[in-house]
């Protein structure tokens, strides 16, 4: 097989002063033979600068968890030069019909493994793209579905909060993993989901509800859940072996966890550690977290302790029971503190 690439460079000059640059795929356009490949180039030259053709790349790493639904396992770390940001979980369904991803990455190099893993499974079209919610890990490599036709489908608080950090994230992701960002952008939202309006997309039989929530890990959480296996996208709202990152509300989050503890699944798919844990059990380590968090930090407060002095101490409990515990927990105490000091 073979796929269509175009190369594309940023201005993160190496040792010796040139651009760093990397080929980048244009999804879709795949061919069993290099003739067959070749004879798209023309017609794609109106829009890319060179294309051409090379074999097919490699795939994500991607297990049938139930069936019809793939679940990719993301690395426990923080994003580096070494994993390329491959630190969160991905999934996709397949329908009858088509195909839904949910997320993509810290980077357009994940997302375009991701779309040869799917290709490995189905040939059927990608209809849709769900953001769990707006954490790079999890949306960043979007654009590499962006010659598939899919819409991207988010809460509807997503596009806002997205487009005020896209910055940020980009800055920071660059200077973390290098080379391996170039090609990323922050995504465009077609279809937005509101609090108190579930959604369902058909994939073909295959019904989907999205669900978007209040403030909890973030302020614009949704899940996923397949109908047909019981199988729920969490995304950042469960973490597994991960230390949580609270970008939201403690005592939103613990008030959604505990709506979702209630839900009839039969497994789910959180955003970091599984990739496949029991419900509800598999919600205890985060709930005893999140209180011991609540709990600590209204203790620190009643007491008149300094924030500086409190994020040291909040949760300190929890350290051993956790990975990358020191680069999120001193975070998580300093949202809690500012939001229940003034309780």
């Amino acid at each position: 097989m073979f796929e269509v690439v175009v190369t594309a460079c940023i201005a993160l000059a190496s040792e010796a002063g040139e651009p760093a640059c990397r080929d980048m795929l244009l999804a879709n356009y795949e061919a069993p033979t290099q003739a067959e490949c070749e004879a798209q180039l023309p017609e794609l030259s109106k829009t890319y600068d060179d294309p051409r053709c090379a074999p097919v790349g490699p795939a994500l790493d991607t297990t049938e968890i139930a069936p019809g639904v793939f679940a990719h396992l993301g690395r426990v770390e923080e994003p580096d030069t070494d994993n390329r940001g491959d630190v969160a979980n991905l999934g996709f369904v397949v329908g009858q019909d088509s195909v839904a991803v949910i997320d993509t990455g810290s980077a357009r190099w994940i997302g375009e493994a991701l779309w040869r893993a799917i290709r490995l499974e189905t040939d059927k079209p990608v209809s849709h793209v769900i953001l769990t919610h707006m954490h790079p890990d999890h949306v960043l490599g979007t654009d590499a579905f962006s010659t598939t036709g899919a819409q991207v489908a988010s809460h509807a608080a997503l596009p806002r909060a997205l487009a005020d950090r896209q910055a940020n994230y980009a800055e920071s992701l660059t200077r973390l993993i290098g080379p391996a960002f170039i090609g990323s952008t922050a995504p465009d939202t077609d279809i937005t989901v509101s609090p108190d309006a579930p959604m369902q997309i058909d994939l073909g039989n295959r019904i989907l509800t999205l669900h978007a929530w209040p403030t909890a890990h973030t302020g614009n959480d949704l899940t996923v859940l397949d109908e047909a296996t019981g199988t729920l996208f969490t995304g950042d709202l469960i973490f597994h072996m991960h230390t949580p990152a609270l970008d939201g509300s403690v005592l939103g989050w613990l008030d959604v966890l505990g709506q979702l503890k209630k839900w009839n699944v039969t497994r789910i798919v959180p955003g970091h550690g599984g990739p496949v844990l029991d419900w509800p059990e598999g919600a205890e380590d985060q709930h005893r977290y999140l209180e011991t968090l609540r709990d600590d930090t209204r203790a620190a407060i009643a007491r008149g302790t300094r924030l500086g002095e409190a994020v040291t101490t909040i949760a300190e409990s929890e350290a051993d029971k956790w990975q990358l515990f020191e680069a999120y927990n001193p975070r998580n105490a300093t949202v809690a503190f500012t939001e229940l000091e003034w309780e």
